[in-house]
């Protein structure tokens, strides 16, 4: 089993979102990302959010295909060369083909990454073999033919595909940090459901209780199709269900959410205060829901209120609502959506 980083997870995870000691949250990374040295040129590009934000709260699982390939660094640049669909790895000055190299290796090592349950994975953008768009491809003469993948990525990508993967690059866009975060925790939270004792049906209409409102949060299609999946489970083998249910949950996530499907679901969620709260307490929530309706306030604000009113009424249903928790608060990422 590979290694894990150095870069670890420290002891002050939220409790309610933390990984637990018997299945941490492993991210596959590139290592470059982490600060280590490896890159062509013998540099990094540590990145502030994952190392100091996010790193308290995972384990990292840190790879450079390149340098454990055996190239070596500093190393001669390499680039995509030939075909889009299936591009050659090869040298820029010397025009060496390392392609056979990188996939025997590639092979090797996605077998090794199977052991680690991996619950996401955050690749250098742009890179021939870590790249997960938009990596350029060229011809024998230097002329851009279009863009694909890295052939580490692309290969990861086929090999685990529901695990949660992006590029450093596209996590400094705010929403999209949100939408990856989220599912990364989703997805962990469904390997534990899964991989760390027998799942029985009753724990898989559980998992779909808790995940009501985050699931509506982004399609109430996927949610009512899960329902029906959970609904008929014991038509089907245990294992059949819990397939069927984790390949569609993580697609649910994959949908984007609005602050429409929001403001929705927080509705429905104010909707459990009926004729416990006061008046004036009615007005501020229906106050800053509009706020939010408007863009004023963070999505942040009116889940902080809730999950206030939550403990203070004891609400048990929405306290074991994952909507309200999805990730731990010190990530701040809904501060911002």
């Amino acid at each position: 089993m590979t290694s894990l980083s150095p870069h670890g997870p420290h002891a002050d995870a939220v409790p309610e979102t933390a990984p637990s000691a018997d299945f941490p949250l492993r991210l596959g990374i590139s290592r470059c990302l982490l600060g280590d040295p490896v890159r062509y040129n013998g540099g990094h590009t540590r990145d502030h959010f994952l190392v100091d934000v996010l790193g308290p709260h995972v384990e990292w699982v840190p790879v450079c295909p390149e340098v454990e390939a055996g190239f070596g660094t500093p190393r001669e640049a390499m680039r995509l060369v030939d075909d889009v669909e299936c591009p050659r790895l090869i040298t820029i000055r010397s025009c060496i083909d390392h392609t056979e190299i990188m996939r025997r290796y590639t092979n090797t090592r996605l077998r090794d990454l199977r052991s680690c349950n991996l619950s996401g994975y955050v690749f250098k953008k742009n890179s021939p073999s870590c790249g997960t768009r938009r990596v350029r491809v060229y011809d024998r003469q230097g002329r851009l033919l279009g863009t694909g993948k890295g052939l580490f990525a692309d290969a990861f990508q086929r090999e685990f595909p529901l695990i949660p993967v992006e590029e450093e690059g596209r996590l400094q866009d705010r929403m999209l940090r949100e939408h990856f975060i989220e599912r990364v925790f989703g997805y962990h939270r469904w390997q534990s459901s899964t991989l760390s004792r027998r799942l029985t049906r009753g724990d898989l209409v559980s998992f779909h209780t808790t995940h009501k409102y985050l699931l509506l949060a982004h399609s109430r299609r996927h949610y009512q199709r899960l329902g029906q999946l959970v609904a008929n489970a014991n038509r089907f083998s245990t294992r059949q269900s819990a397939d069927a249910y984790g390949r569609l949950f993580m697609e649910a996530l994959a949908v984007k959410t609005t602050i429409r499907k929001h403001v929705n679901v927080l509705q429905h969620v104010v909707g459990h205060f009926k004729g416990t709260l006061s008046s004036t307490a009615r007005r501020d929530l229906h106050d800053v829901l509009t706020d939010y309706q408007k863009g004023v306030v963070p999505l942040s604000v009116p889940v902080t209120l809730i999950r206030h009113y939550v403990r203070v009424l004891d609400v048990p249903y929405l306290r074991e609502q994952v909507y309200l928790a999805p990730h731990p608060k010190e990530l701040t990422l809904r501060h911002h959506v």
